[in-house]
């Protein structure tokens, strides 16, 4: 037995994608994700995208970051299964209902309605997300918001001077987040563009996170630092966020498939 998969990425944020619509996989656990996820023995990928049936949407994608952990939402592979399903469908994830469209830039993706109550973060204990009496070193009272998964977000003069390998996972890990967090570093260069970095929950720094970018620009805008329209702009490039009236989060940016191939699931240690 070989299972077949679909090497994708968007802005450079990679995905092993298994499609599993039509017959189901070998059980699929932490263990499993992170073999395939290392880049010296197995495919190499940030997070391991596996699609199956759903009973409310089109279909489900289930999320596993590079470390085996199971994640609710993630924008830029959102985008790449929409590439891959070639048309507009509903997709059921942890995080909610989301949904994908072709357009003429790549993919457009409605991600839901944020959420600022500091138990729908979560946090520890309460307190005000929108200024959090929080600091971190030079890290001081960020802004925290969930689109799907839990971010945290710093607005500083430049990014890149930030040491995120140090950082980031003392952020990530500290016990004020029971669930982990997605920490964002941002700097708000005009009021329709913001440059970003992340230190994504259970992957570590990335080149592009597409809900880290709908989590910077939502708290942008509830700031009033930026308009309802703006572009991130991340190490792998640009992803455009808008925030209608209705409350939806749209996202839209490119996605690219890479190469296909197939595996033995035998080889990391896969029983059927």
């Amino acid at each position: 037995m070989r299972i077949e998969f679909t090497k994708m990425h968007g802005l450079g944020n990679d995905f092993v994608v298994l499609d599993a619509r039509g017959a189901p996989l070998p059980n699929v656990d932490a263990g499993f994700a992170a073999a395939l996820a290392d880049r010296h023995t197995g495919i190499g990928c940030d997070q391991l995208i596996v699609l199956e049936p759903s009973d409310t949407a089109d279909f489900r994608m289930r999320i596993f970051n590079g470390d085996g952990s199971e994640v609710e939402a993630c924008g830029n592979a959102t985008r790449a299964v929409g590439l891959l399903h070639g048309a507009p469908a509903r997709i059921e994830t942890l995080g909610g209902l989301v949904s994908s469209t072709p357009a003429e830039a790549g993919i457009s993706v409605e991600m839901g309605k944020p959420r600022f109550d500091w138990d729908m973060i979560p946090l520890a204990y309460p307190m005000d997300t929108h200024a959090m009496p929080v600091a971190w070193e030079e890290l001081v009272n960020p802004i925290a918001v969930n689109v799907g998964n839990p971010h945290v977000i710093f607005f500083v003069e430049d990014p890149y001077a930030i040491d995120m390998a140090r950082l980031g996972p003392l952020i990530e890990t500290d016990q004020l987040f029971p669930e982990r967090i997605n920490v964002n570093v941002a700097a708000v260069t005009s009021r329709e563009s913001i440059t970003l970095r992340v230190w994504e929950r259970g992957a570590g720094l990335t080149r592009a996170c597409g809900t880290g970018a709908c989590a910077t620009a939502i708290g942008a805008m509830k700031r009033g630092l930026v308009d309802r329209r703006v572009t991130v702009t991340l190490p792998g490039g640009p992803l455009v966020i808008e925030w209608r009236e209705d409350g939806e989060i749209v996202m839209t940016g490119p996605a690219t498939e890479a190469f296909r191939g197939s595996f033995d699931p035998a080889d990391f240690r896969i029983t059927t």
